[in-house]
């Protein structure tokens, strides 16, 4: 996960200590414990700190607790606890397919349990029997007469994990443009990479950046080009829609097709701009041209079956899309800051948003349109990659949050934590702590509602998908909550209920037969990653941050790896294996102000790095003697160790397969760097093309490297190479 300014998450361990207070007094951080607000942490392993008492009364505040007096923070530890005497179960209850009495939610002795399953049918349970899982409701009967109902969350215990060990392609999508882009990667090329990757690479997986719906740009400033900080998680922006793809576009007809050639001769001009001239990929512009294609299409009327599945789409999505839909109309009439509009309009549910939704309907449906055709198109891009042979198809990415201006700010601002930003606190790395600018999640609020909205974003991103990655994985236990106003280093961690958390992620992940894989990078609070390998969930392993961090801190050899893993040599935050090798990666950050000591000793720390690697590379036999000086070979044979290394799955970022040298996003930057708007390229800066790349004789050899993967399983034999992209 990327901070708005590209740094990237950290993350420090610390207990509750609850007992402490970290200066507050015993009752508040008592009152703070009974909410899951962490009072104490450690910004390094020997050095605990206390939360400043300010900010545990803020974000009691933002969990609609009052701790700003001690008579108030006496009231509401004994308002806590007669609700909790009323009650006989909690807000929600979460239980796993067989596991026996663990499942049963602690109730009075003698209480009887009466389950309704999502299907209807009712039974009584012990809490020993198993349960089908799915959502359900669940009904408790005390011996003293008293009832009570809660939803029931049941989930599989375990995720299965991929069907057969396999390689796959890691790219940013936007990046990959093919001869037919209007000047970004789109949902076309995406079909035509996995289909390409998963017939002629033997690929199993192709992970991508998420396509959630952006905040559009406002003020003549730019959209911000982040995909980790979207307007909406629950809906992709249409700007990735393969145009001439959409069923109507055949259908043009007069001056709307005229125009609509004059449209693709521009996109073709964008998409040179960016191939050929050294361009920056440009999001606003690329959609501006869209924006009016789509336009024109929205007029071909639909035909019978094209109606039908479109009002079943509408149905299905319900009140979700209204809110998403009219929030987009919303913010072309009065700018994407919800919290500028008018007053009645900044309230989803308010007569005067229901007259506007009214007034702007042609507006409102051509959003709804827009992600029905995302659907489609994204339905069409899974269904390529499973023709094409992939085991688990398109690896989709789930962001840690969204952006407090956008779709999801505004439809669920009971469900988000007013005044709040998700970042991390002070640690080695950044000792002023991050601040990513994202709402975060109200734990209570999303117990209240059975974890609904939580699963509806899931149930959408999976329903494209043969896996999903979660951004910063650790948030589903805690996440550092920052009080507007606030640095950084006075946030407080906020913990969640990581059982029901887990649950819905592994039920819906069940329902759409998908392979989960948590980004668990940085420090990680002791018996998470434990956690999520109970539940099947993948960590991600990243080469060079592979050491025996309990013993000499020399790189693990790799039967030492862990196998629930996904192995990558790097990611979309780190430098290219080709940057690393030379040594350019320092430099950059040299030339951007970034270093925090002389550039000198980075770049011996950076070289001694290498060396070390390149010397178990050849321990290993897997560099031949006197190819270390060759980038390609040590690119080879940093994917021959990754190959041999237990991994489930081992990515291969695709950048690196052409030698490119630049980092997609440089953390530490904003407008310094070119985050999020560069091309794939070759090792001389030239962008590279999906069909250039289809025919790279560096990427054809690195190929051979990747079908020496023992998976396990029976594959295909793999066809060969061929020049072409399809």
């Amino acid at each position: 996960m990327t901070r708005p300014d590209g740094g990237t998450h950290g993350g420090t361990h610390g207990g509750r200590g609850a007992a402490a207070g970290g200066g507050c007094g015993p009752a508040l951080a008592e009152l703070a414990a009974r909410h899951g607000v962490d009072t104490r942490f450690r910004p390094f392993p020997d050095r605990p700190a206390g939360v400043p008492p300010e900010t545990v009364v803020a974000v009691l505040g933002a969990l609609g607790v009052d701790a700003t007096t001690p008579g108030a923070v006496r009231a509401a530890l004994a308002r806590h606890d007669e609700q909790a005497a009323e009650r006989l179960l909690p807000p929600c209850a979460v239980a796993r397919t067989g596991t026996g009495a663990r499942g049963r939610p602690p109730v009075p002795p003698g209480t009887a349990l009466h389950v309704t399953l999502e299907d209807g049918t009712s039974r009584e349970w012990d809490g020993t029997d198993g349960l089908p899982p799915g959502r359900h409701r669940l009904t408790a009967r005390a011996p003293d007469g008293r009832t009570d109902t809660a939803p029931l969350i049941v989930a599989p215990p375990r995720l299965p994990g991929p069907p057969r060990r396999g390689h796959g392609l890691m790219v940013q999508l936007y990046s990959l443009l093919s001869q037919r882009s209007w000047g970004m990667g789109d949902l076309g090329d995406l079909a035509d990479l996995a289909s390409w990757a998963g017939r002629r690479l033997g690929s199993d997986f192709l992970q991508i950046n998420p396509l959630h719906a952006a905040v559009p740009a406002a003020g003549g400033a730019p959209t911000d080009p982040s995909p980790y900080r979207p307007s909406s998680r629950r809906f992709a922006d249409p700007v990735h829609l393969r145009v001439e793809d959409v069923p109507e576009f055949a259908l043009l007809r007069g001056t709307d097709r005229e125009r609509a050639g004059a449209l693709l001769e521009r996109a073709d001009n964008l998409r040179e701009s960016v191939l050929r001239k050294g361009a920056l990929i440009d999001r606003d512009a690329v959609w501006a041209l869209k924006r009016e294609a789509l336009h024109l299409l929205r007029r071909v009327p639909l035909g019978p079956g094209r109606t039908a599945e479109y009002l079943d789409f509408l149905a299905e999505q319900g009140r979700s899309l209204d809110d998403h839909a009219t929030w987009c109309a919303l913010a072309e009439a009065h700018g994407p800051d919800w919290r500028t509009w008018p007053a009645g309009l900044r309230d989803p549910r308010s007569g005067q948003t229901a007259r506007a939704r009214q007034e702007r309907r042609e507006e409102v449906d051509f959003h709804r349109w827009l992600a029905w055709l995302v659907h489609g198109q994204l339905v069409a891009a899974q269904r390529t990659a499973r023709q094409a042979g992939m085991a688990v198809g398109i690896v989709h990415d789930l962001a840690v949050g969204v952006h407090p201006h956008g779709s999801d700010a505004w439809a669920l601002q009971d469900e988000l934590a007013a005044g709040m930003s998700v970042g991390a606190p002070p640690d080695a790395f950044s000792p002023h702590g991050q601040d990513w600018g994202l709402p975060p999640w109200r734990p209570d609020a999303l117990a209240a509602r059975a974890y609904a909205p939580y699963g509806e974003l899931l149930h959408n991103l999976l329903r494209y998908a043969g896996g999903l990655r979660v951004d910063h994985v650790m948030g589903l236990f805690r996440l550092w909550w920052v009080p507007e106003g606030r640095p950084p280093t006075e946030g407080a961690y906020v913990r969640y209920d990581a059982d029901a958390m887990l649950g819905v992620l592994a039920l819906e992940a069940h329902r759409a037969g998908a392979v989960v894989v948590g980004e668990d990078l940085g420090t990680v609070e002791p018996g998470v990653r434990e956690e999520l390998a109970g539940r099947g969930i993948l960590g991600t392993s990243v080469l060079w941050f592979e050491r025996d961090h309990d013993g000499d801190g020399a790189p693990l050899p790799p039967g030492a790896w862990r196998d629930d893993c996904l192995a990558t040599a790097t990611t979309h935050d780190l430098p290219s294996t080709a940057a690393r090798l030379t040594g350019e990666h320092v430099g950059l950050r040299h030339r951007l102000g970034l270093l925090a000591r002389p550039l000198a000793e980075e770049q011996e720390e950076a070289a001694v790095e290498v060396a070390e690697w390149i010397t178990v590379l050849e321990r290993l036999g897997l560099l031949p003697e006197g190819r270390a000086g060759d980038e390609e070979e040590v690119v080879r044979a940093v994917h021959r160790f990754l190959l041999r290394t237990p991994a489930r799955m081992v990515g291969v970022w695709l950048p690196d397969a052409v030698g490119d040298r630049r980092p997609q996003n440089l953390p530490g930057t904003w407008d310094q760097y070119p985050n999020w708007r560069l091309p794939v390229a070759d090792a001389q800066g030239r962008p590279v093309t999906l069909e250039q790349l289809a025919a790279s004789p560096r990427l054809q050899a690195l190929a051979d490297e990747l079908r020496r993967l023992p998976t396990g399983t029976p594959r295909r034999p793999a066809a060969p190479l061929t020049g072409g992209a399809g």
